[in-house]
């Protein structure tokens, strides 16, 4: 993604962090409770078997806001990769493809089919490439990710897209434009999302109702298996009950044959 001018950084990034339902730094008061647990502190070498993983973060935020679980899945024999999509804040086509091709890297590399990851905006992201590319795809894992309609969270989420489509208006590359949001792009993603997950992709959403920036309805994809836990929108990648739920479902799914 195109880097913008140094005098609308800030500005960008408090646009597409302006949600107005849960602040970051309330999240972080959750990482003792996490590393002090016996899911953060067991290792387990044996349980990924060398399974990719793609992780895609959630929406105005990058790789680094997933290096948590980026380091609990290598201890046990995983091999996760960020997405590289920059922040997520850019046009949803363009991210997509940036995806699947992060996928088909990492599938080469790996030698098998990887699961996919995605926090939020990601896990609609992630499941758009998942119905795009099931050949590369293992699993799909939604953590808070509102895909029965992107549009239908919190209030503060939309003005921070509309934001962005007004900086994209004026000039700054890699944003999330009109399109995106009512046009050929929009009703693309939204096709993809409303598609039936292929069989070969077993899929997890994880949905909390104490989530103040994504309704947890949104979250209930038809062809997923739903699961609920109490954490935050933000904290969702920092909580145990969250990393119980995925050693579950990551172990069978690396047991599984490609």
């Amino acid at each position: 993604m195109a880097v913008p001018p140094a005098g609308h950084a800030t500005k960008l990034v408090e646009a597409a962090r302006g949600t107005g339902g849960e602040h970051a730094l309330l999240a972080v008061l959750e990482v003792p409770g996490l590393l002090r647990d016996p899911v953060w502190r067991r290792e387990d070498p044996d349980l990924g078997r060398g399974t990719g993983v793609v992780l895609v973060p959630g929406f105005g935020v990058g790789d680094a806001s997933l290096a948590l679980t980026r380091i609990w899945l290598r201890r046990r024999n995983f091999r996760p990769i960020g997405a590289r999509i920059g922040l997520n804040v850019g046009c949803t086509t363009e991210l997509v493809h940036r995806i699947e091709r992060r996928l088909e890297h990492h599938v080469r590399a790996t030698g098998g089919r990887a699961v996919l990851i995605g926090h939020s905006r990601g896990g609609g992201l992630a499941r758009i490439a998942a119905v795009r590319r099931p050949d590369l795809v293992r699993g799909l894992v939604m953590l808070a990710s509102p895909v029965l309609d992107p549009l239908g969270a919190n209030p503060g989420v939309a003005r921070a897209a509309r934001r962005l489509a007004r900086f994209s208006a004026a000039g700054l590359p890699g944003l999330l434009d009109e399109d995106c949001l009512s046009g050929t792009c929009y009703d693309t993603s939204i096709e993809a999302l409303r598609a039936p997950l292929p069989s070969t992709v077993p899929a997890l959403a994880v949905h909390s109702r104490n989530d103040r920036v994504t309704p947890w309805w949104l979250c209930l994809d038809p062809c997923a298996h739903c699961v609920e836990v109490t954490c935050s929108h933000t904290g969702m990648v920092l909580d145990p009950d969250v990393y119980r739920v995925l050693e579950t479902h990551l172990t069978a799914w690396a047991g599984a044959t490609p």
